[in-house]
């Protein structure tokens, strides 16, 4: 890919309830699917009061998170360590390969969080308790 433009109105929003074999009722708009990168798995996900990401890790990617809108609790760290905390918009949070992280929208209206991830490999979610 050369460049690209696009706004996120011009992402179309996926119902992961339809998707079978996915296991979060969340709305997402896959940014970078729709943009053609193939390094990179970009994506906005959309969130109300209560829903939220398992604690997982996996294997070979990194992820980046930014909280566009909304307060989120995060679960983060190793099985064993992990740590919790409050965050808001603004807020960046990452993790490594291996690393457990997760979290849950705790605000009133819709919560938004920007997703990036590296390698755009598929890689299923682990469970961090089952990691060495």
């Amino acid at each position: 890919m050369e460049y690209e433009v696009l706004d996120t109105e011009d992402v179309p929003v996926t119902d992961l309830s339809e998707v079978e074999g996915v296991p979060p009722d969340l709305d997402i708009r896959p940014v970078g699917r729709t943009m053609g990168l193939d390094n990179l798995h970009v994506t906005l996900w959309h969130f109300e009061p209560g829903e939220e990401i398992q604690y997982h890790a996996h294997s070979e990617q990194e992820e980046l998170y930014y909280v566009i809108e909304g307060e989120f609790s995060l679960k983060l760290g190793r099985s064993g360590e992990e740590e919790t905390m409050e965050v808001g918009p603004g807020a960046f949070w990452a993790a490594g390969p291996e690393i457990g992280h997760g979290h849950r929208y705790v605000g009133d209206d819709e919560g938004v969080i920007l997703a990036v991830g590296a390698p755009a490999v598929e890689d299923p979610g682990l469970d961090p308790h089952s990691l060495d």
